[in-house]
């Protein structure tokens, strides 16, 4: 039997076990046709060889369907890609569980071997994150090295981090997973003794010392707690700003959804905000945050966040819950799905996932399909059925933006106190903050001051108490 073999056409039950399984199909490789990035064009191979890691990219396949396996694997391709990498293969085994050796099995670890030393690679890139023990035995079976799918979206997020907090976010997301995974060799793990017992090095070298890795441990626990320190002292300045939104009854907005979904070509439809727009994945990292107001005059923010992703690493979650509370306490979540992704449902349920981990599954959700003008109609007929309820746009076309507009208006809360006030020349301060935080319904000029109809929350009706015209709450 051939090495690489494709896959059997035949439909498998997710949930049967490894003795339900082929054994030609559990014993195979299987490539993955169309993962290739590698250029035809001979002007540009030298330098694109020269540049950019080349990879071969590896899957366990457990659970789902043969056409979700692939998806999964494709997607990993598009990380390795924005990473700046050249994809080479795409290889799928078919397994009840991930081998706890060596991630894919010792003898299809060998095959690996052979399918690195053929493409000339020099990584391989695993669709999973994988215990230390699994990748020191699968890179001393490759001899190349080996990565999983967290180490890789730590390595695009530390590219794509520009902010102080961003930055500091990301290097201790990557602190977490680097700490148990640290490794010794030869002389490093020699330093525990001195003395005789270390074969006489003599003065200043006898006690128990420590290890190379202890010493590392220790540096690393020392960064890890400064970083935590700066990044809390960064999270009071944005705590002190969204108290002041909240004090005011500002709502707020967010835009939430799977990585390259939209996000941020609709901020900036929305709200001219000139944020950067990528076709690339994680683009975004640091959040933006814009003032908007609705067409009836009352005033609300919008804040573009960052892209989650299937299986998004538990260290970056953690890592940027400061950021990520910004969700978690709006009052209306505009969840952006790209409709012209393969398995729109499956980022449906990769960014619910997420905003479970942050507990924001309590705010209201508003469902967004973006990219309408790129998706396949007869997914658009299978997602209208889906979500008959949600709003289907193009950012880049424009087309839906005016309906969603409406559909956002319409779910901001309102000021909930009608009232009619007369105020003085003098307070131009609360003719102001009417029109920055209430609804103004009418204005007019007379001769005592500025009439003013409009509905406005309780704690500002409070202190228009004293101006309040007669029969003028309602």
């Amino acid at each position: 039997m051939d090495m690489m073999t494709d896959f059997d056409e035949r439909e498998h039950d997710p949930a049967g076990s490894a003795g339900d399984y082929d054994l030609a199909e559990r014993q195979a490789l299987r490539r993955v046709a169309g993962l290739s990035t590698e250029l035809a064009d001979v002007t540009e191979v030298e330098y694109r060889q020269l540049r950019l890691e080349r990879v071969v990219l590896v899957g366990v396949w457990t659970t789902g369907t043969l056409i979700e396996a692939e998806n999964s694997l494709a997607e990993l391709a598009r990380l390795a890609e924005t990473a700046g990498s050249l994809v080479l293969d795409g290889l799928i085994q078919r397994r009840d569980r991930p081998d706890p050796a060596t991630y894919i099995g010792s003898g299809k670890a060998k095959e690996l071997r052979d399918v690195v030393i053929a493409e000339g690679a020099d990584t391989v890139i695993c669709d999973g994150e994988l215990t230390p023990g699994q990748l020191r035995q699968l890179e001393e079976v490759v001899k190349v090295k080996v990565v999983d799918r967290t180490a890789l979206i730590l390595d695009i997020f530390a590219q794509h981090a520009s902010s102080k907090e961003g930055k500091a976010q990301v290097e201790l997301a990557q602190l977490q997973y680097l700490m148990p995974r640290l490794r010794g060799w030869g002389e490093s793990l020699s330093r525990q003794v001195g003395g005789r017992a270390a074969g006489g090095v003599g003065i200043g070298g006898r006690g128990p010392g420590e290890t190379k890795i202890e010493i590392d441990r220790r540096r690393i626990n020392s960064r890890m707690a400064r970083l935590r320190r700066e990044i809390a002292d960064m999270k009071t300045s944005r705590d002190v700003k969204r108290a002041r939104r909240i004090e005011r009854h500002v709502p707020s907005v967010v835009l939430a959804g799977y990585t390259n979904a939209g996000k941020s070509s609709l901020l900036n439809r929305l709200t001219d905000a000139g944020v950067l727009v990528e076709n690339a994945l994680f683009a975004t990292l640091d959040p933006t945050v814009r003032r908007c107001q609705a067409s009836d005059g009352r005033p609300y923010t919008l804040a573009d966040t960052v892209g989650f992703v299937r299986h998004l690493p538990t260290q970056l979650v953690e890592a940027f819950r400061s950021t990520l509370e910004e969700v978690g306490e709006s009052d209306l979540i505009l969840h952006v799905v790209d409709a012209a992704d393969a398995d729109p449902e499956a980022q449906i349920r990769a960014v619910r996932a997420v905003l479970s981990d942050i507990d924001a599954l309590a705010v209201p959700e508003q469902l967004v399909f973006n990219k309408v003008d790129a998706a396949d109609p007869e997914m658009l007929v299978q997602l209208h059925r889906l979500a008959p309820d949600a709003v289907f746009v193009s950012a880049l076309t424009g087309d839906g933006l005016a309906e969603l507009r409406k559909v956002l208006e319409d779910r901001l809360p309102s000021p909930d106190v009608e009232l009619r006030v007369l105020l003085p020349y003098t307070r131009g301060d609360l003719v102001a903050r009417l029109h920055e935080t209430a609804e103004v319904l009418g204005s007019e000029h007379t001769e005592d001051g500025t009439l003013v109809h409009a509905r406005v929350h309780p704690g500002l009706a409070a202190a228009l108490g004293p101006f309040i015209c007669a029969a003028g709450v309602t």
